[in-house]
């Protein structure tokens, strides 16, 4: 920062004679370097800023002529400031990178109105940007973490051993790969991987590597769980499965490390899944509640019936991997066969995906939509008063706007009392360096770069009362050689810091000021009535089954709530990953009434959970249940979605009543799931994804607002 931001401003001031250029070399680089927050190493950093130059050019050309009326400014900062700010949903990047460029279209948007200064701005911001970038790339190189790839890859192969043990003798994995199988998948959760390597953004390779690590998670978690056989050894189809499981998994691990599509081992698992699918299914037909072909082959015991849909369960989640790696590293070449509900976004276009993304949180239940918004509205009303009052070096009131509101209005106070704090302490040493030195711009020019690596080492550190201290005497070392300067500058700076905290705070109590802590809890509730109603439809099409010609399963989309239930997770997770950047509520806060102890990640888990499942359960062909398989299968769904309603309303801040939704649950009925006479593969597929909805559920309800379901089962670990 230091020597990307000294040496483009020397260069200008001092050895071309260009003070504009100089500000604008200077400014660019702090705005990239120290506002924004861009993640990953020196590198990626580079790499952002470089593919952002164009975007720096032509926010300082408009900023450069919108600022011959104070409304045209005003309205360009709306505008540009909600652009930017909404931003982020490209992810953690574009969202990092967005403070610095409202820099750049704050600077040249306060007078003088001189367009003719424009090519010199622009060379002064290309400058300070091209430094940034050369000094990031050479100077202290950090070594890169693994990235989501290599982290997919290891889990695959780690995926591979503990199947191959499942299908060799003894049959059961080791403790040493079970507790290997638990660390790779903890590796993929978003909240142990850097913000610089998550796949977060819209396009089709970053779709598809997300969809990797979920679905390279669930083949973990599946294989960890897998059930012991009744019979030993199993039977020649179940080792089959596996043993193509660790093929494929083996093939993937490689394909993500650079090699080939793993389409073979992808059609050698197809074909055993499809052989146990075959031979695990149901007879064909019932006679008056009983089966017209005798059950005497032990793989219909129910057992055996359960292991089978365990193992039917893995080679999906295998499957989903196999085709969102190959999907990961080619794109729209990829050569394995891509399902079209499941990876709906792989033959589509960028710009279409982009438009997916933005229309997916262009509306207030968006935490995006709302940041951006608040920020949005907070630095026009900057900029306003600003203009009105004609404040000298007024975007310093802008930038404090900038730098100090925050998503809650309690954080936005707290950050303003200790930015003022620090401001005044800068303010004041100012005032005596500019008194003492008076008007000798030599020990201003000696003192700025020892004072920035100061500054730029210690404030980030510190807090934000020493950033903003040392950020009042670095600007005034700045304008001290760019103007003759007296100790008002000083008293400017503070003015403009107190009307710029004035105006976030405000924005920051009157719009969403509670942040995602309340928003979390809407969206984890919506998406549990979503799941809710997945569940019930996709029971209930599983207990009807196929039409009278069974010639296929129900259509996904004939399944209401689908794509609903897909937003509702999508605006869930953006609310959780911001509500872990925000502070823990304390006493007396505005947002003391927020539930305790809920488990947030595992209602997210559990809307993933309903959308795979009902993918599964209703891919074609499907086979028709027997009546009391039927009747149990449709209870089961009815109470597993009752839950999701009861915890719903429990965790709605709208809803003080949520013990009103709770249903007795028929003891009968309990007794019939247990094992029904006519339960083919099917039923109990249907029955294990329910339980695994009920677990995730039982997890959830760790909230004394949250009461308990006395007949549900007990957690499991």
């Amino acid at each position: 920062m230091t020597l990307a931001a000294a040496a483009g401003f020397y260069l200008f001031r001092y050895g071309l004679g260009l003070p504009v250029a100089a500000t604008y070399a200077l400014f660019a680089a702090v705005a990239v370097g120290g506002l924004s927050r861009i993640p990953g190493t020196g590198r990626q950093r580079a790499a952002t800023v470089a593919r952002a130059l164009p975007v720096c050019w032509l926010l300082v050309a408009v900023g450069t002529y919108l600022s011959v009326r104070t409304w045209c400014a005003v309205v360009g900062m709306l505008l540009i400031g909600f652009v930017l700010a909404f931003a982020a949903v490209g992810g953690p990047r574009p969202a990092g990178a967005a403070p610095g460029l409202q820099l750049l279209y704050i600077l040249p948007s306060f007078p003088p109105y001189d367009p003719g200064s424009l090519p010199e701005r622009l060379i002064g911001t290309t400058t300070g940007l091209v430094l940034f970038i050369v000094v990031e790339t050479l100077v202290l190189p950090e070594p890169a973490p693994p990235t989501y790839r290599v982290r997919a890859a290891e889990a695959a192969r780690t995926a591979a051993r503990v199947a191959a043990q499942l299908a060799t003798p003894p049959y059961a994995p080791t403790a040493e790969d079970l507790r290997a199988a638990r660390q790779t998948g903890q590796a993929l959760r978003s909240l142990t991987v850097p913000d610089a390597d998550r796949p977060a953004g819209p396009a089709v390779r970053d779709r598809a590597l997300t969809h990797t690590g979920l679905a390279t998670r669930t083949l973990l978690s599946r294989l960890s769980l897998l059930p012991s056989p009744p019979e030993a050894p199993p039977r020649p189809e179940v080792t089959a499965v596996l043993t193509a499981v660790t093929g494929l998994a083996t093939a993937t691990a490689a394909c993500l490390r650079g090699g080939p599509s793993p389409l073979a081992p992808f059609a050698a698992l197809a074909t055993a899944r499809a052989r146990l699918s075959a031979l695990s299914a149901d007879p064909p037909a019932f006679t008056d509640g009983a089966p017209s072909v005798p059950r005497a082959a032990p793989w219909f015991s129910a057992a055996a019936l359960r292991v089978h849909a365990a193992v039917l369960e893995i080679a999906d989640a295998a499957l989903a991997m196999g085709t969102a790696a190959d999907l990961a590293m080619r794109g729209r070449h990829a050569s394995v066969a891509v399902a079209p509900g499941r990876f709906w976004y792989a033959s589509q276009r960028s710009p279409v995906l982009w438009w997916h993304r933005i229309r997916g949180h262009a509306g207030q239940r968006s935490v995006f939509f709302q940041n951006a918004v608040r920020l949005a509205l907070a630095l026009t009303a900057a900029r306003l008063v600003a203009g009105l009052d004609t404040l000298p070096h007024g975007f310093w009131a802008m930038l404090a706007t900038l730098t100090l509101t925050r998503t809650t209005v309690d954080e936005t106070w707290s950050t303003i009392r200790t930015a003022l704090t620090g401001t005044l302490a800068g303010a004041l040493v100012t005032a005596g360096v500019l008194t003492l030195v008076g008007a000798d711009t030599v020990w201003y020019a000696a003192l700025l770069p020892l004072w920035m690596l100061f500054a730029f080492t210690v404030g980030p550190v510190k807090g934000i009362g020493w950033a903003q201290g040392l950020f009042t005497v670095l600007v005034a070392l700045v304008f001290a050689q760019l103007a003759p300067p007296t100790w008002h500058l000083a008293e400017v700076r503070m003015l403009d810091v107190l009307i710029g905290s004035a105006v976030g705070a405000v924005f920051g109590l009157l719009a969403w000021p509670r942040g995602a802590h309340d928003e979390l809890r809407r969206t984890a509730a919506e998406l549990l009535r979503r799941a809710a109603e997945i569940v019930v439809a996709t029971s209930a099409a599983v207990a009807d089954g196929p039409a009278a010609d069974d010639a296929a399963a129900p259509p996904l989309s004939a399944v209401p709530g689908h794509r609903s239930l897909q937003h509702a997770v999508i605006l869930a997770e953006s609310a959780y990953a911001q509500y872990l950047s925000e502070p823990t509520p304390v006493e007396g806060s505005v947002r003391r009434a927020a539930p305790r102890q809920v488990d947030w990640q595992t209602a997210l888990i559990a809307g993933h959970h309903a959308l795979w499942g009902s993918d599964r359960l209703l891919e074609p062909p499907q086979r028709r249940l027997g009546p009391l398989a039927a009747l149990s299968v449709g209870a089961l769904g009815e109470r597993v979605a009752g839950r999701m309603l009861l915890v719903s309303a429990a965790l709605d801040p709208g809803d003080d009543t949520p013990t009103a939704t709770l249903r007795p649950f028929d003891p009968a009925i309990a007794e019939l799931a247990a094992q029904p006479p006519d339960a083919p593969r099917l039923y109990y597929a249907t029955v294990s994804w329910l339980d695994a909805l009920l677990n995730d559920l039982s997890h959830i309800a760790r909230s004394d607002r949250l009461p308990a379901d006395p007949g549900a089962p007990p957690p499991r670990a």
